[in-house]
């Protein structure tokens, strides 16, 4: 791109709070990384604090808790990935073949409001719904059905269902947008003639549109596997309401660090904790990554 014309001059301008942001947000907080190997003392001060070594990261390691803390964040994420994404698909898919664009639009804003609403919000919903006196669920469906209150909040069975549903309700209409867009990239010529030649719905959409927004679908996957070892704080800490009776199948590492850490007050193990996701995240992308190379190089992020 030449640096001499106006237009590039504009773009530059243009991306330019994207950049800020990302040093200010992303890049800058790198040099702090150091902190997850020091026993933070304030009188002495970050770089004058003691080396520890790998001492802060035995904290997570040794608790006895651990395994199943990481499960729950490796397995709520897996299905969050797989249902997200198979749901979003089909959302778009349904935008896509409405005729009448005005219903189009009405229906990407209904489904991207979700989107907007804090955690606190939605946790406040949940529990309106799921409250033992007040609830819509109790009062008004088993109850009335001649069945007993149920104590959602005690019942930590119900709970992986829930944060699903509470995922997926909040999440979809966002990522179907994006996949909404890449088919209306595609050219309309290459549907109008596989219609002519007999072809079903079913057969455009696996012979045609899957494969010309694959590419899209990968890389969002990629990204979500980034995170697989960061769960969603808002969603596992608010909409559970921090209930102690729902840690066996709520608790996962934000949520144990933030527990744990808010009465320690140790930033070392902290900063620790977040070295370790960060890194485990950036191996498994690499690796899905190659998997995705070997496949098709053409689909590969990098």
């Amino acid at each position: 791109m030449s640096l001499k014309s106006k237009a590039n001059w504009g773009l530059l301008v243009m991306m330019l709070p994207g950049f800020i942001a990302l040093f200010v947000f992303s890049i800058l907080p790198m040099f702090g990384v150091f902190i997850a190997f020091k026993n933070i003392d304030y009188e002495k001060g970050i770089f004058g604090s003691d080396w520890v070594g790998l001492d802060n990261f035995q904290f997570f390691v040794a608790t006895p808790d651990a395994l199943v803390i990481t499960f729950n964040t490796i397995a709520y994420n897996l299905v969050f990935i797989v249902l997200g994404t198979a749901a979003a698909l089909a959302v778009a898919l349904g935008l896509e073949n409405l005729k009448a664009k005005k219903a189009t639009r009405f229906y990407q804003a209904v489904m991207f409001l979700p989107y907007f609403l804090s955690w606190v919000v939605v946790s406040n919903l949940v529990f309106a719904l799921l409250s033992v006196d007040q609830g819509v669920f109790n009062r008004q469906i088993v109850q009335p059905l001649g069945g007993e209150e149920i104590y959602w909040y005690n019942r930590p069975e119900f709970w992986p269902y829930i944060l699903t549903f509470a995922n997926l309700w909040k999440y979809v209409g966002y990522t179907s947008v994006i996949y909404l867009a890449a088919m209306m990239s595609i050219d309309p010529g290459y549907i109008e003639a596989a219609s002519l030649e007999g072809a079903t719905r079913a057969q455009i959409v696996r012979r045609i549109i899957l494969p010309l927004i694959s590419n899209v679908i990968i890389i969002l996957v990629l990204l979500q596997i980034g995170k697989i070892f960061f769960s969603d704080f808002g969603l596992f800490y608010n909409v559970t309401m921090n209930m102690g009776s729902l840690f066996p199948t709520t608790q996962t590492i934000d949520t144990y660090v933030y527990r744990t850490l808010m009465n320690m007050g140790d930033l070392g193990m902290s900063s620790a904790a977040g070295l370790y996701q960060s890194v485990v995240g950036f191996v498994i992308v690499v690796l899905a990554n190659l998997v995705v190379k070997k496949i098709d190089p053409d689909k590969s992020l990098f």
